[in-house]
């Protein structure tokens, strides 16, 4: 409890930036999509599809670290796998169940954003449903990650609040990148066999839920963590579809920018870092009594904003100048165009959603409701639209 509401700015800019630095690792997913820009461009869906299950995936982990975090401070959940709290359990189990919700919900979605906009018919939902299904069952290994790193974060003096997310969206635009590129390369270059396997590990998510499902239905945690869910999920849903369409629009732009491609990943992990930072350690506050529920008190909650923004313009920074350093593209002309880009997307995508985040803790505890149910879910699909947005606007307005 002391920690989280009595650090010192230096000691949450020193964390939130150690936290962010773990987004220099999007880079890795950022040369996949580039290395493999190819197999993304297999159908009209696949390229849109990208952001959509990056930012997907990257709500159920932000759901599970939110709720983490406020409950190792509260204490209903302890920092261990073995002889942990029934709380513990219902959340692990809700958010295996959340996944598959995701992935089907999002896949429907897409059918409308896709006829609309992508150039597919409904005879494209099978192979969407199964792609989707299958990248984010490969996913559910990150779930025992996030809960290690909550614990180890929360037993050596960190805010979990600062430090989970942050760490595991880098670590997940990794590794759902790759999933995603290796359910694509199955699904389209190896046939029969290829297109069994991803049917295969989709199947897997779908057992599991056949089997949690049942018994947990008594379990008042486990329902009302997937009953207040499902509202956050429905608008996801809609939103990283939106964001999906808008990639389309930056594959436009930017086609001959390869560094772009590179960073994209990562600036989406800095981003949502920073709204699940302000984001967590509101609702952290709020659950406390240190925080009063009313958006004027956005001024009590300064030094966690100032120290997640400032940290976020460093760490664009540092990406603009590793994209070109990679790419040798380190030219004065490109260094400006490209830190000019950078500056005007972070100031636009880092004051939406950091007002987003902070309205959304208020609103929710309001209601009451969980806000660990809504917030970072919410925040983190919309952060990635409004990067995507934020970049897109950018670009064509610094190009032009």
């Amino acid at each position: 409890m002391f920690h989280a509401g009595s650090s010192s700015f230096s000691q949450s800019l020193k964390e939130t930036l150690t936290a962010y630095a773990f987004s220099l690792g999007g880079i890795v997913a950022g040369f996949l999509v580039a290395y493999q820009i190819g197999v993304l461009r297999s159908a009209p869906w696949t390229l849109a599809l990208y952001p959509a299950v990056l930012g997907a995936k990257g709500v159920i982990e932000g759901l599970l670290s939110g709720r983490l975090s406020t409950a190792l401070h509260l204490g209903t959940i302890y920092p261990r796998f073995s002889n942990n709290s029934e709380s513990f359990h219902s959340l692990v189990e809700a958010s295996i169940v959340l996944t598959l919700i995701t992935g089907t919900a999002m896949s429907a979605v897409s059918l409308v954003f896709g006829q609309a906009f992508w150039g597919i018919s409904f005879t494209d939902f099978p192979s969407i449903l199964a792609v989707v299904v299958a990248t984010m069952t490969m996913g559910l290994v990150l779930l025992l990650l996030t809960i290690k790193v909550a614990f180890i974060s929360f037993t050596r003096g960190s805010d979990p609040d600062i430090m989970v997310y942050p760490i595991m969206s880098a670590i997940a635009s990794i590794f759902i990148t790759f999933c995603y590129v290796v359910i694509l390369n199955l699904f389209f270059n190896y046939g029969t066999i290829g297109i069994t396997t991803v049917v295969l590990i989709a199947i897997i998510d779908v057992l599991l839920v056949l089997y949690l499902f049942p018994r947990n239905l008594k379990n008042p945690e486990f329902t009302k963590t997937i009953r207040e869910s499902l509202a956050s999920l429905m608008i996801v849903a809609l939103i990283v579809n939106l964001t999906g369409t808008v990639f389309r629009g930056i594959d436009r732009l930017a086609q001959h920018r390869i560094e772009y491609y590179t960073i994209y990943p990562a600036i989406i992990g800095v981003v949502s870092g920073v709204g699940s930072t302000v984001g967590s350690t509101a609702t952290t506050k709020l659950a406390l009594g240190m925080l009063k529920p009313k958006l004027s008190s956005i001024v009590n909650h300064a030094k966690n904003i100032a120290s997640a923004w400032i940290a976020s313009f460093i760490m664009f920074i540092a990406l603009a100048l590793i994209a070109l350093a990679l790419h040798g593209n380190f030219t004065p002309a490109a260094f400006c165009n490209h830190i000019e880009i950078l500056v005007v997307a972070n100031i636009i995508a880092v004051l939406l959603v950091v007002l987003l985040s902070y309205s959304i803790s208020i609103l929710t505890f309001q209601k009451g409701l969980d806000p660990g149910n809504f917030v970072i879910p919410i925040e983190t699909a919309f952060a990635a639209s409004i990067t995507t947005i934020a970049l897109l606007t950018a670009l064509t307005l610094i190009n032009l």
